[in-house]
């Protein structure tokens, strides 16, 4: 009986430690993004600066007056950027609703733009997800895009390569499964930008263009080739995204020094015109706390 209960005995240990050694390995391929190249990603040090800022309970938020190209035409509006620390979970490739060992720390932007074309509206969201303890490309890209004649979705994720889901009202562009070697993205700029500047990459270099650029443009979702410079002044620096083959720039003017708020930016478009969006106010918030009717008046801090 004894020899029987040591036997049970060892062979539930055994698979004890094969759970928690298999536990152990799902917990490291969660968080890496890559989990195959998991060496070849750079982990970064967080100054205490960014710890203080960034981990403060509260999302920055900032307003821009907008005008944006559209059809042709210069079409006035306003755009938010919002900037916020959450935790992800690399697997399921959402927000953690709760605290885990299986979390990767990233920080979010969601950027909004709204504006009218003659008698119907337009809203604009792109959502990007960056991981701030490591340098690599976001995790996750989501685009969407609303107005009266439909409506049009994109998605990105970061698996072993770029995963591309594309869904438009449009012929021709219905529904779309891409799969893209993994290389830059013009979405991971932005988060760049908040994080460290200096990781900006510079020079030529093959990138893949914003999510709206494509559904703007109905161009097919490809990389194409770029050349970046970064400009560096007292107070603002200008960092420049040239596409050569698109007729398309990029600028994105950022404050010197940290936080590296983005202060106002420009993109030049083939037809000439040159969509501009300009700061109104900033301010740190715990938004998603302010949903009562008492607290619409917080709309007015930001100029919206």
């Amino acid at each position: 009986m004894a020899l029987l209960r040591n036997l049970i005995w060892t062979t539930c240990l055994s698979g004890l430690l094969l759970s928690c050694n298999s536990s152990e390995k799902e917990t490291l391929a969660l968080r890496t993004a890559n989990p195959s190249k998991s060496e070849s990603v750079t982990t970064r040090t967080l100054s205490e600066d960014f710890k203080n800022y960034w981990y403060a309970g509260t999302a920055e938020i900032t307003s821009y007056a907008l005008s944006q190209e559209r059809y042709g035409e210069l079409r006035e509006g306003t755009a938010v950027n919002i900037f916020v620390t959450e935790d992800f979970l690399p697997k399921v490739q959402v927000k953690a609703g709760r605290p885990s060992p299986n979390t990767i720390p990233v920080l979010k932007l969601n950027s909004i733009k709204k504006y009218l074309t003659g008698i119907y509206p337009y809203s604009v969201m792109t959502s990007s997800f960056s991981p701030v303890r490591t340098k690599d490309h976001a995790l996750k890209v989501t685009h969407s895009m609303q107005e009266w004649c439909g409506q049009v979705y994109m998605q990105l994720n970061h698996d072993q390569n770029f995963k591309i889901q594309s869904h438009s009202y449009f012929e021709g562009e219905a529904d779309q499964e891409i799969v893209l070697p993994k290389t830059l993205l013009e979405s991971d700029l932005w988060s760049t930008i908040r994080i460290n500047p200096e990781e900006l990459p510079m020079g030529e270099l093959t990138i893949l263009p914003s999510f709206e650029y494509f559904r703007m443009s109905h161009q097919p979702i490809s990389p194409h080739t770029a050349t970046a410079n970064l400009v560096q002044g007292d107070s603002i620096s200008t960092y420049t995204l040239s596409y050569m083959d698109l007729n398309r720039e990029l600028k994105i003017y950022f404050s010197s020094s940290f936080p590296y708020t983005i202060e106002r930016w420009e993109e030049k478009h083939a037809n000439g015109l040159t969509t501009t969006a300009e700061k109104l106010k900033r301010m740190r918030s715990a938004y998603w706390s302010k949903n009562d009717n008492k607290h619409l008046s917080l709309r007015d801090s930001l100029g919206l």
